[in-house]
């Protein structure tokens, strides 16, 4: 008699987010998805080899052509999606940072599938959620809790040396 195999291991897939306000204005990109054209923060895949905070200021050039300076974190916030072209599913574990940008870099180009970075009130973006024009929930909950003033220190991440130096450490 075989033994079954093991069930697959578990593996959420890791995002970052940037929230970011000014003059009550909340900076939001605009993109194409396969599931159409979609509001969202400048938020995208955490890499291999880069902290947390290294990936968001990292989303937020390569979406709006700004450069962000992380502040807080805002929190950590989970989302069960499936595609519904394909029956993907997918599990997000999303970091999002408050910050502040300073003026658009000239001369960057935007990711591929950012239409445009435009500033929008936080009801533009509740209607967007309402409307289903939200990339998820976790976009509409992001600025409420931004709205409530939730935020939390920096410090709270932390990277091991075996981030950036992984021949120099052995597996776990």
């Amino acid at each position: 008699m075989s033994t079954p195999a093991p069930p697959a291991r578990f593996k959420p897939s890791v995002t970052v987010a940037a929230v970011i306000q000014r003059q009550g204005r909340y900076l939001m990109v605009e993109e194409q998805t396969p599931e159409g054209l979609r509001i969202n923060q400048p938020a995208g895949h955490l890499e291999q080899g880069e902290s947390p905070l290294q990936a968001v200021v990292r989303e937020v050039r390569e979406e709006t052509a700004h450069a962000f300076t992380p502040q807080s974190l805002l929190g950590l916030y989970m989302a069960r999606f499936q595609r519904p072209a394909t029956g993907e599913d997918v599990t997000y574990l999303r970091l999002a940072f408050v910050g502040e940008v300073g003026e658009a870099l000239p001369g960057l180009a935007l990711d591929h599938g950012i239409l445009r970075w435009l500033w929008l009130s936080a009801e533009d973006i509740a209607q967007a959620d309402r409307e289903g024009r939200a990339r998820s929930a976790l976009v509409w909950q992001c600025v409420q809790d931004h709205q409530r003033g939730q935020r939390h220190p920096l410090d709270l991440i932390h990277c091991a040396d075996s981030l950036w130096q992984p021949d120099r450490y052995p597996a776990a």
